[in-house]
């Protein structure tokens, strides 16, 4: 499974906030989308996620062209976004997290007219999926206000994962963890790939797009400027990518240093 832009655009008044962008992402890829604050990430993504439409160009899922008008469109086409807020309610425990919006209700007329959760039903699948991506919570029972940041992070993105079939976004999902947590969430990305999920991975943390990333998009100024293989660069190297120092000739893949 994969997921294309073409020549997408999206300007704000006079102001061209994407211009003609191209990218993609493969099943069981990681892409890192980085640059500097004002180069359009959050706009892409809000683009991917069906939360802003685009002016012009086009999503293609599987060669076939989409319209994602509204997240929920967006997650009917297997598409799920995790942002910085992470979603989540602190007062109510994993489980009801997970399931937040998805509530699966009892059979008969317990459910159909009383409403009432299937909650074993539920802890069960928690506990299945978390399994699965080998997350380190202490409890699906515990409230999510006693958790830490990485497992609040690790959470968010084990739900949108469980849910997701074909990719996952991620804005910042290492920012404000420490180093232990940054590992944990880095790993449970890369477990999220292995499963089949590509993934889109926006973030200034040089040192995690390096570590979890095949193939790395740099975004200036609204603009894809370099298309870059993760295994040959350096942190160095891929700054100077987003501050134009170095500067990608795309049509022949050569690269030239910037004089000026």
């Amino acid at each position: 499974m994969s997921l294309e832009v073409r020549e997408i655009s999206r300007t704000f008044g006079g102001v061209n906030a994407l211009s003609n962008v191209n990218f993609d992402v493969k099943a069981g890829e990681v892409v890192g989308l980085v640059g500097d604050n004002g180069a359009g990430k959050s706009t892409l993504l809000k683009i991917l996620s069906g939360a802003l439409q685009p002016t012009s160009g086009h999503i293609v899922a599987d060669g076939e062209e989409v319209t994602f008008t509204t997240p929920h469109v967006a997650r009917e086409h297997g598409v799920s976004a995790v942002y910085q807020d992470l979603a989540l309610a602190p007062q109510r425990d994993v489980v009801s997290n997970f399931f937040l919006g998805k509530e699966v209700l009892r059979t008969g007329v317990s459910g159909t007219v009383f409403r009432r959760l299937d909650r074993p039903a539920m802890r069960s699948k928690v506990i299945s999926e978390l399994a699965r991506l080998k997350t380190n919570l202490p409890s699906v029972d515990v409230e999510v206000r006693n958790l830490s940041g990485g497992q609040r992070q690790t959470l968010a993105i084990a739900r949108a994962a469980s849910w997701c079939e074909r990719v996952l976004l991620l804005d910042e999902p290492t920012s404000a963890l420490g180093v232990a947590q940054q590992a944990e969430v880095l790993q449970l990305i890369t477990r999220v790939a292995e499963s089949g999920i590509g993934v889109i991975f926006i973030s200034h943390q040089m040192k995690d797009v390096l570590a979890v990333c095949d193939r790395i998009f740099v975004l200036r100024l609204g603009r894809i400027v370099a298309e870059l293989d993760a295994r040959e660069l350096d942190a160095e190297t891929l700054i100077g990518y987003i501050t134009g120092a170095i500067v990608q000739d795309r049509s022949s893949e050569n690269l030239e240093r910037n004089t000026l």
